[in-house]
């Protein structure tokens, strides 16, 4: 390549705003994508540092204004250049630009006006400040007179009290000032989005496997070769013990820890815990903080005022310049997988940040991704068991009920006969009940009764959601329109909501047992960033009798009163279309029974299934992961699907129908011309799942192959085609070993 970008400010607004510069001949060995370069900058040509982050053949510019790159500067260890390099990692690994993976890791967008504490300190004598007050008050300055009265009883006074309670000017304050009566002092201050403040927590005393684990881990960094462990512990086995032990080693050594977490819904409880035993070396980082609120915890890690961020996979590239360890929590969830370009999972960018640093990765869960635990059966990643509950009580009692069977009785009901009684029975005692739903929104869809007609959006191939207000949404765009009363279609009048969503069976609930308390956790209730904690601190000071709501209610909480969990459609999420749909239930099953007996009262489980005979549901009601895994492995290898091969899914997206096929086609074809030692399997070109979404029509090529780097290939090979084309309506995505289909 002749010419590098180079962006010479790697401040998050100006990563859009690369330069031209070319390669001189000696430095072409030495410059890769990521490299600190020495560049000769504006009219003056004075030099400065810059980051290479693109190549090209050829230039757009006039050839006889672009400057020579002067020199590559050696490599350093600056956390923002671990993370420059980690960009590159990412864009090859995973395909994109080199922009778009530098906004991935550099993780505050925005930088936002810094928060200032100012204070107005007296320099005067209280007896000459006094002196000062009664002159004012001749004068008729009674502002003046009431600043200098005030420093007299406290020579401090934070500034807002003083323009503020004192009702002083900021003009009347600046005329002191210039007097030499008092000075203003300015502090940066930070946006603290924790305000949770109570007494730290005595040390920790592990049990003997949880130590085993510890000593183990640690045994490694003193020989300078931490790697890569998983704890397959299950549900209260104590493994967040076993995380906080090895964050307080590495925090002793002077090091920082990121701890990873699936779900905002999980911060709450996190972050208490970490409180109690870190105090305020713990930041936070998620989505519903402000943008001043992120800015201020990256601040803080910079500056090596923090040494613990929690948060979910932004939080990754917290620039820590002394990282220790890395903990993914609940490893096999799928929100660790970026749905956006580029499409990285946040376990696979760990371990290669880890590798950079010198750091360990430990990955937990109650139930490992059939990746994690393949990798460690291989050896690749080291295991490590917790098979018994921390407080030493027993797993959840767990039984199936039938659906068919009950309606085969007259229940129609969202409750079975079994549950019911149960949670009678629970409420009498004054113990606590969670009910779980795979469901968002009021209802899944709306139908005619007459002709069958489903009313979809008119933007994207997927029906309309009713929700209340009598208006229907469209969950993928946005879209909204009036509640139809009568069919498009026929005219019928017999048209309704298939209705399965937690509003339904929460007033279910009130109708059924109008004495509980019942408080729903879901999208619609947990908008607000401070939802989460207020629906989860009632429910855990036991202001609640029952605890309704989605996925984030059956991950990682710990509700000691909680002695009955319901799952009402446990095979709701069998019906994806996707190969991981048996794995998602299980664990989704698994976890849910898990949040039940986790005090000192034992636990009882009913799942409400059409399909009881599932191996999904059979083991997950026995809690056995090693026989689902190894059943699902089976199906794994006769399909060629990940962990016993690599997938990758070509995801194309134009606005003409006819356009999109042609390019999708012609790719393919590219690929059938290629030389490979093994050919890759090749499913489509094929309409996606969702064929039209936005008004912009969609294609798939997925491709598999047992060596990773073979499907690496096929990808660069399409960008180049891409390039070489010079497409410009149609949009190409790669998402290696998809998590959901497209």
């Amino acid at each position: 390549m002749s010419y590098a970008q180079v962006i010479v400010d790697i401040s998050h607004e100006n990563v859009d705003r690369p330069f031209s510069y070319r390669i001189p001949e000696h430095l072409r060995e030495q410059i890769v994508l990521g490299s600190k370069v020495e560049i000769p900058f504006g009219k003056s040509n004075r030099l400065i540092t810059g980051y290479v982050v693109d190549f090209s053949e050829r230039t757009d510019y006039d050839e006889s204004r672009i400057k020579d790159i002067s020199s590559v500067c050696e490599k350093s260890i600056t956390a923002e250049e671990r993370l420059i390099s980690l960009a590159a990692f990412i864009k090859e690994k995973y395909g994109s630009t080199m922009i778009t993976a530098l906004k991935t890791v550099l993780p505050v967008k925005k930088v936002t006006k810094a928060l200032e504490k100012k204070s107005v300190i007296a320099v005067w004598e209280a007896r000459e400040l006094s002196e000062a007050a009664r002159e004012a008050e001749r004068k008729s300055q009674r502002a003046k007179a009431r600043l200098l009265d005030a420093l007299c009883e406290s020579p401090r006074i934070d500034y807002s009290l003083v323009t503020g309670k004192l009702n002083v000017s900021a003009q009347t304050i600046l005329s002191l000032q210039k007097q030499g009566i008092i000075e203003i002092e300015v502090e940066r201050s930070y946006r603290n989005p924790v305000s949770f403040r109570e007494e730290q927590a005595p040390k920790l005393i592990l049990s003997d496997k949880q130590q085993y684990i510890v000593d183990e881990i640690e045994k490694d960094y003193a020989g300078d070769r931490p790697g890569t462990y998983l704890i397959h512990g299950i549900t209260g086995s104590g493994k967040t013990e076993v995380y906080m032990e090895l964050i307080a080693k590495r925090i002793e050594q002077g090091q920082q820890a990121i701890f990873l977490i699936p779900e905002i819904s999980l911060t709450y409880q996190n972050v208490i815990r970490f409180y109690r035993r870190f105090g305020d070396k713990v930041s936070i980082m998620h989505s519903k903080l402000s943008q001043g609120e992120r800015h201020d915890q990256m601040e803080r890690a910079k500056r090596g005022e923090t040494s613990i961020m929690i948060g979910p996979r932004s939080a990754l590239f917290t620039p820590f310049s002394n990282l220790g360890i890395i903990i993914i929590d609940e490893e096999h969830e799928g929100t660790y997988k970026s749905e956006t370009m580029p499409k990285y999972h946040a376990r696979e960018v760990a371990c290669e940040m880890a590798k950079r640093a010198g750091a360990a990765v430990v990955l937990g869960s109650a139930t490992p991704s059939l990746e994690s635990y393949s990798k460690a059966q291989k050896g690749e990643y080291r295991l490590f068991t917790l098979k018994e509950r921390l407080t030493g009580g027993t797993l959840a009692n767990v039984n199936i009920v039938d659906l068919r069977q009950e309606l085969k009785e007259g229940n129609k009901s969202i409750f079975s006969h079994r549950l019911k009684e149960l949670m009678e029975d629970r409420l009498e005692k004054g113990e606590q009940i969670m009910l779980f739903l795979n469901r968002r929104g009021y209802s899944g869809f709306v139908s005619c009764r007459s002709c069958g007609e489903v009313i979809k959006c008119p933007h994207c191939d997927v029906s309309l959601s009713e929700h209340r207000g009598n208006k229907m949404v469209c969950h993928y765009c946005g879209y909204e329109q009036t509640a139809v009363h009568k069919c498009p279609a026929c005219g019928s009048n017999k048209i309704a909501g298939f209705k399965a969503g937690t509003q339904q069976i929460e007033e279910a609930i009130h109708r059924q047992f109008p004495q509980a308390c019942v408080l729903r956790m879901d999208a619609d209730t947990t908008k607000n960033k401070d939802d989460y904690e207020t629906i989860l601190s009632k429910f855990s000071n036991r202001e609640a009798d029952i605890l309704l709501g989605t996925q984030m209610i059956v991950k990682g909480h710990d509700f000691p009163g909680v002695t009955l969990m319901g799952i009402l459609a446990a095979d709701l999420s069998l019906s994806d279309h996707d190969f991981r749909s048996s794995e998602r239930t299980f664990q989704l099953l698994t976890q849910a029974a898990g949040r039940a007996g986790r005090g000192q009262l034992p636990g009882e489980v009913i799942i409400q299934t059409y399909q009881p005979e599932h191996y999904a549901i059979v083991h997950a009601a026995a809690q056995d992961y090693e026989s689902f895994y190894e059943e699902e492995l089976l199906y794994r290898e006769f399909l060629m699907y990940p962990p016993a091969a690599n997938m990758m899914a070509v995801q194309l997206t134009g606005p003409d129908e006819k356009g999109l096929e042609q390019l999708a086609k012609r790719l393919a074809d590219e690929i059938t011309k290629m030389e490979f030692e093994t050919l890759p399997m090749q499913i489509g070109p094929a309409k996606a799942a969702l064929s039209k979404k936005s008004d912009l029509y969609r294609q798939v090529i997925y491709y598999k192959h047992k060596d990773y780097e073979e499907l690496v290939k096929v990808k660069d090979k399409m960008e180049e085609c891409v390039r070489l084309w010079e497409v410009k309506k149609e949009n190409v995505q790669f998402d290696f070993n998809p998590i959901n289909t497209f």
